[in-house]
């Protein structure tokens, strides 16, 4: 492909990307004027659509940077020259969740009065800082991975990303299990399993971006790449599968969380649909078996695995965010609690249009910055130099 021709694609991308950036802003600013009206949201279910879009960046945002970690701080070559590939999406992947988090809660404004002012008693306030070092210590990660006179920094500097991208995954599973208001949420188990989640998402998406890059250069990827990736990634959607019936089994153990439970796998309308049907048969099912079959793999079955597991993790905290919402909080346990305001009613979410746009304009923040990140520095993964290392 000609430069020009690189170019032009490259500023078609680019609009592309600006432009569901913009709506995405716009339908904060919706939001903004007329308050959540405008939303599916109420009183009860007040973490909608965007909380799901926000949630997947920012724990994908940690997974994804499994690849580099694997590459700087455990010797494989192969990972390690996809490192500042994966490193470059992390970055992305955290800055449009960030954005739709921030547009989605209200008054953005007031992100000033968040960073300066810390109740350490709060784990959101943990979260400003875990999310911040975590864009200082990728950049500086990076750094060391492009400047030659650093890259003895390298490792080092690979392991305090590993490090820090646990404790922000935890801090990010934390955020619901230290939720006290929500009975639902409230689980030990949703730090670990956040952590592996975000493994899988990570690399789905990683797989993703790499297809795409590969098929802009007119590259086509080696095949022991691809059955090293494909490989990975089965392990990581099975362990997420089994952490996943780990929680719901531990949660149907305890009778004042066994209606709960009851609610998102059987009677909850919606919500067992889309665990079932979304989460676990495409998200996860369909994905392993396509990864671990080499007639389903060939072609274009990476990638599209890499997709169902994405399309999977949508549906699976769209169960976890809202449905955990829309359950009813038993306040007295034991008694029947009932009022015009609606307590002990399953609340009903629909999300409407500016929700949609204000996700979908995270991604394109995401998409915009991989692009320009991508067009600037040089970080297609070269297997030809690994190859000639080796």
């Amino acid at each position: 492909m000609s430069s020009a021709a690189e170019a032009r694609n490259f500023w078609l991308l680019a609009t592309a990307g600006a432009v569901v950036t913009a709506a995405g802003v716009a339908a904060a600013h919706v939001m903004d004027v007329h308050g959540h009206v405008v939303t599916g949201m109420d009183n009860q279910v007040v973490w909608g659509l965007p909380h799901v879009f926000a949630i997947f960046m920012i724990v994908a945002a940690s997974g994804v940077l499994n690849v580099a970690s694997i590459g700087s701080v455990f010797g494989q070559p192969m990972y390690k020259a996809r490192a500042p590939l994966s490193g470059l999406l992390s970055l992305a992947l955290l800055a449009g969740g960030l954005m739709v988090l921030m547009l989605d809660l209200g008054r953005p404004e007031r992100i000033v009065v968040a960073a300066t002012h810390y109740n350490f008693r709060s784990v959101f306030a943990w979260n400003v800082i875990l999310y911040s070092g975590m864009a200082a210590i990728v950049a500086v990660y990076l750094w060391t991975m492009f400047e030659q006179r650093f890259n003895a920094w390298s490792r080092p500097a690979g392991i305090a990303a590993l490090v820090w991208r646990f404790v922000l995954t935890t801090g990010t599973g934390s955020i619901f299990g230290f939720l006290v208001a929500r009975q639902a949420y409230q689980s030990a188990l949703l730090a670990p399993l956040f952590i592996v989640l975000s493994f899988g998402w990570g690399l789905a998406v990683f797989v993703i971006v790499q297809a795409a890059m590969c098929a802009w250069n007119g590259r086509t990827l080696a095949a022991p790449v691809e059955q090293r990736l494909a490989r990975l990634l089965a392990v990581f959607v099975a362990a997420s599968l089994y952490l996943v019936a780990v929680f719901h089994l531990t949660n149907a153990y305890y009778a004042r969380q066994g209606a709960f439970t009851a609610f998102l796998l059987r009677d909850g309308e919606v919500f067992p649909l889309l665990f079932w049907a979304g989460y676990v048969l495409l998200g996860s099912a369909v994905p392993f078996v396509v990864l671990l079959w080499p007639a389903a793999r060939a072609g274009f079955g990476l990638p599209l695995a890499a997709g169902l597991v994405v399309l999977g993790a949508f549906a699976f905290l769209f169960v976890f965010i809202v449905g955990g919402q829309a359950f009813p909080l038993e306040i007295f346990p034991g008694h029947v609690v009932r009022s015009d305001f609606g307590d002990g009613q399953v609340a009903s979410y629909v999300p409407r249009w500016p929700e949609w746009l204000l996700g979908l304009g995270g991604l394109g923040a995401a998409f915009l910055l991989t692009a320009a990140g991508v067009r600037v520095l040089d970080f297609m993964p070269h297997d030809d130099a690994v190859e000639e290392a080796a």
